[in-house]
């Protein structure tokens, strides 16, 4: 082991783990901002261009990404990725996730065209699958069970969404599966089958209060059209708990691999630590570490005191002023190394056994498949 770094964790062969045939889902998670939907997509078209028939499933990527894959259109259809180098035998589809129309189409699979109509048209229904807590991760599972019934591809990368907290992630199917078989909405639909007048009475005999409060907070309308949704969905309530138990099941599987995406940061290799943990916890197939944005530290040359103390005497005789500047620069990258060492070891340090691949910083933007080329060469670089 390197004495200069006590707590080197094990190197993750990213080429390894993409070119593993057994290998059919990656899930890229991780807190936002870290690149997390650019490593996705450097992952699935360096795959790609492997010899994997691969598509990819980004979350709202940046709009100069999803035009380098030719992603032109907020689709719901996986459409294939031109300028993509096929001579390995692979080939790259991508999409981009929408939301309602995935959670439509379980709808429409899962009932019948007319209660379909009702629930597709009820305001509640529409305000669910547009925007309750939860609802973009637990479809973007739902998408990935679609993906995966289909053999048009042997990988699948998936991008998951950019929530507050990682964990987010896999709880989603779990409490989106709770709130629709939950105690409220499983009396909703109980009482909304026995007829109105049945179910006033029920409220006023045992949930006068809960209903008052409701109603204030709610509206009488809203209610009404809450009751209306779970007695039009009261077929589904078993599918999403068995969809949320399958997806389970799914990201359980060894040909399942999660990559934790993380920048050298104390708060997003926070979020990395709690994902880890999290994953160990229930037994999911965890392949390692991306650590993005990387500041490499280029030893033998000038270090940090000699770069600043010559700048320092270049600038009191007021000569090479542009050799000064860049001796500041050197300095402070070499601070900004040293910090992103730091903060690294201390992940390594309570994660000894998780492998972990660097990705240096790049000095700009990527934008088109060649930046994400480079991305995933140096994602599947050797260890520095």
């Amino acid at each position: 082991m390197n004495p200069a770094h006590p707590h080197r964790a094990p190197h993750l062969d990213v080429d390894r783990l993409i070119d593993d045939r057994r290998i059919r889902t990656v899930v890229c998670c991780g807190s936002g901002g870290v690149g997390k939907t650019t490593t996705a997509a450097a992952l699935a078209l360096r795959a790609a261009e492997r010899g994997r028939r691969a598509v990819v499933l980004t979350i709202d990527p940046a709009r100069r990404l999803a035009q380098s894959m030719g992603l032109t259109e907020l689709d719901n259809t996986p459409r294939a990725v031109s300028g993509v180098d096929t001579g390995s035998g692979g080939s790259l589809d991508a999409m981009m996730l929408d939301m309602k129309r995935t959670f439509d189409e379980v709808v429409e699979e899962h009932t019948t065209p007319e209660k379909a109509r009702q629930i597709l048209a009820n305001p509640f229904y529409q305000a669910l699958s547009s925007s309750f807590a939860g609802t973009q991760e637990y479809m973007a599972m739902e998408k990935l069970g679609q993906l995966r019934h289909r053999a048009d591809w042997d990988l699948i990368v998936v991008d998951t969404p950019p929530s507050r907290s990682a964990l987010d992630f896999l709880d989603a199917p779990e409490r989106l599966g709770s709130f629709l078989d939950g105690r409220l909405i499983k009396l909703l639909s109980g009482t909304a089958k026995t007829g109105g007048r049945t179910y006033l009475k029920v409220l006023h005999a045992g949930f006068t209060v809960v209903s008052s409060a409701l109603t204030k907070i709610l509206g009488g309308e809203l209610l009404r059209d809450v009751q209306t949704f779970v007695n039009a969905l009261d077929t589904m309530f078993g599918g999403f708990r068995e969809r949320a138990d399958a997806t389970y099941a799914l990201l359980k599987r060894p040909e399942t691999a999660f990559v934790v995406v993380a920048a050298p940061e104390p708060d997003a290799l926070r979020e990395a630590s709690y994902f880890v943990d999290r994953l160990s916890q229930d037994a999911m197939p965890l392949a390692g570490l991306v650590l993005n944005r990387v500041h490499a530290d280029h030893t033998g040359g000038v270090g940090i005191e000699q770069a600043i103390a010559g700048a320092e005497r270049l600038e009191a005789a007021d000569e090479h002023r542009l050799t000064a500047a860049l001796l500041r620069l050197h300095a402070e990258r070499l601070r900004l190394a040293a910090r992103d060492a730091r903060t690294g070891e201390r992940f390594t340090s309570a994660h000894p056994d998780v492998p972990v691949a660097r990705v240096p910083a790049l000095a700009g933007d990527v934008h088109d498949l060649d930046g994400l080329r480079q991305v995933g060469a140096l994602s599947a670089g050797p260890e520095s």
